[in-house]
């Protein structure tokens, strides 16, 4: 008789677990990055009544005669099936589509999140807002990652300088119309910079001799001290050999090498341009985007992009193993096997969406049947005990 009133006891606490894990799952609703749970029950141990016993010449074999005492969970399972996106319009917060986890560090403690509503703190570094946990990735160097160096703190300070660059190259490219008449000129400008970021102004002229061209070059500071000569073949192609620019087709001014390596020369078109220089005015940080490989670009007044940074993203064998910390964090265990510390796109990880959040994959509707199965199972297992009393009433009763 009392193991009635176990088994019933056994009911209530396990079902009393399945409540507080669906109350929870219902309270983190709207938890951004929240990963419901739910209770595994398993049956408890079983007492032997008969032990099975196998078929004799005469006699059939019987089955075992047992009694259950009860029940007891099994395990509480995450799940981690994608939550729907939100989108912000918050350049830091951001999405992982797919697999994997964003990679934090507080403390000395390296912790795993779903959620990327990421903000800066006063010196700039991107943090998990309450916790203040830090992401980790690759900082850039110059515009530069390297994924496979130490992770380190992700940053970007307000202010961020990107330091100006001197002009070594200028290229140009285009055209020089053959039926140009003699005494035509052509001049073509472009801002180049110094090491320290002044400007100056790179200039060429182009005029039409009997022979082909005569270049002209000035940067105010220094010029050519007579034209070069500019020939082209019979088929419009660059002729070095009657040219004056060398095996290279370029020539140097002022620091600046100038490559016309690729001009031609054919009847009725005139598109001769300074296509690009090399070189870049300091600028300050505007802005900054991500790109679904994690990287981090920003945007700077001189009107460059260069990268910043790059997100590492972590992947388990085991997801499920990862213990819970709080704070929508998760720390590594023994079953959850160690971090794959990679990037996104990468080894079974998701890429990133920059402007959106990952809002929690709770199940209303599934949360709320939960909320009646277990009270219901509650309310019977109470049922149980009430009856098994009942029962022992009795059996008490039969002395008066």
């Amino acid at each position: 008789m009392l193991r009635s009133l176990f088994s019933g006891i056994s009911g209530m606490r396990a079902h009393q677990t399945m409540l507080d894990v669906t109350g929870n799952n219902i309270a983190n609703v709207n938890t951004t990055g929240f990963k419901s749970s739910q209770v595994i029950f398993q049956d408890a141990l079983s007492q032997q009544l008969t032990s099975a016993s196998a078929p004799q010449d005469s006699v059939g074999g019987s089955n075992p005669a047992q009694v259950g005492l009860g029940v007891r969970v099994a395990g509480v399972t995450t799940n981690f099936a994608q939550g729907s996106s939100q989108a912000t319009g918050r350049a830091q917060d951001m999405m992982i589509n797919g697999d994997g986890f964003f990679v934090v560090r507080q403390g000395t403690q390296t912790y795993y999140t779903r959620s990327g509503a990421f903000d800066f703190d006063s010196t700039g570094q991107m943090v998990l807002p309450g916790e203040g946990a830090i992401v980790q990735g690759w900082p850039a160097v110059d515009g530069v990652v390297d994924t496979t160096g130490a992770l380190g703190d992700l940053s970007i300070p307000v202010g961020t300088v990107m330091p100006a660059k001197a002009t070594t190259t200028a290229d140009v490219t285009g055209n020089l119309p053959a039926d140009a008449a003699v005494g035509t000129t052509r001049e073509r400008t472009i801002t180049a910079y110094a090491s320290d970021g002044t400007e100056r102004t790179l200039a060429l002229t182009f005029t039409r001799t009997a022979a082909g061209w005569d270049l002209a070059a000035s940067d105010g500071t220094a010029s050519l001290t007579t034209p070069l000569g500019v020939a082209f073949t019979a088929d419009g192609k660059l002729d070095l050999a009657s040219s004056d620019l060398g095996t290279t087709g370029s020539f140097a001014l002022g620091g600046v090498t100038v490559d016309l390596s690729t001009i031609t020369g054919y009847t009725g078109v005139d598109s001769v341009k300074i296509d690009h220089q090399d070189g870049s005015a300091a600028g300050e940080l505007q802005s900054f985007s991500l790109g679904s490989d994690g990287t981090i670009t920003g945007s700077f007044s001189n009107g460059l992009d260069q990268v910043l940074g790059r997100i590492a993203l972590s992947s388990f064998a085991n997801p499920g193993g990862l213990e819970k910390a709080g704070g929508s964090l998760y720390t590594a265990t023994a079953n959850s096997g160690t971090a794959q510390v990679g990037t996104s796109g990468s080894g079974g990880r998701g890429s990133l969406s920059g402007g959106y959040l990952e809002m929690s994959n709770v199940d209303l509707s599934s949360e709320f049947t939960n909320l009646i199965v277990a009270q219901r199972g509650f309310q019977a297992n109470a049922r149980v005990i009430t009856t098994s009393d009942d029962v022992l009433q009795e059996l008490v009763n039969l002395k008066r």
